[in-house]
């Protein structure tokens, strides 16, 4: 499996894709940071990044597409931004019929490192191990959005056993519900009958 991990936000946007093999191998295609001005207009920026995007997406051509939840800022214009261009990114998946997983910072971070409060020095020098690079990705948006997609390459399987265990149990319950309706039924039809036969 193939996942683009997008680290979003106007002036870095983060892109790394990384192929998942068998058990928890993984293995760094590409990344890179897209950088837009912060004196030009705000759908310029957007438009900068979406062109940056949907091109990763045609060349890499990845099965599904890992972004960066905007959880919790102090600074409400940079979360603005950030969850725009997040948007942004959403759509151009969309349009080629990719998924989407929002994962948030903590979730990433416990996926690579082990803990939900590791720092950006360690979620680089974890991403960097585990992809075997000889240079650590930088700035930290390159790093971070490599680890997105570890994130996600890990947690796909067991998002799939949930829904396939979800799946049944559901398809247990509503067989489990047909049987007691039938027996009511059945029970009731045949008091009826009885009733019938007394007359």
């Amino acid at each position: 499996m193939r996942v683009l991990g997008v680290d979003p936000g106007l002036t870095r946007c983060g892109l790394g894709v990384v192929d998942g093999g068998t058990g928890r191998s993984v293995a760094c295609v590409a990344v890179d940071v897209v950088r837009t001005p912060p004196e030009a207009e705000l759908s310029v920026r957007l438009m900068g990044i979406a062109d940056a995007v949907e091109g990763w997406l045609d060349r890499y051509r990845p099965d599904a597409v890992a972004v960066e939840r905007v959880f919790s800022q102090h600074n409400v214009r940079t979360a603005m931004g950030t969850a725009q261009a997040g948007g942004v990114v959403a759509l151009g998946a969309a349009r080629r019929g990719l998924p989407v997983v929002f994962h948030t910072p903590s979730e990433v971070k416990a996926a690579v490192t082990g803990s939900g409060r590791a720092d950006k020095a360690q979620v680089t020098l974890m991403v960097t191990r585990l992809l075997k690079m000889d240079v650590a990705p930088r700035p930290a948006d390159a790093a971070d959005a490599l680890a997105l997609a570890i994130c996600h390459l890990w947690q796909e399987p067991m998002r799939g056993r949930l829904a396939e265990a979800e799946a049944r149990a559901a398809e247990l319950a509503r067989t489990h519900r047909a049987r007691l309706a039938a027996a009511r039924r059945n029970h009731t039809n045949g008091r009826n009958q009885s009733t019938g036969a007394g007359r």
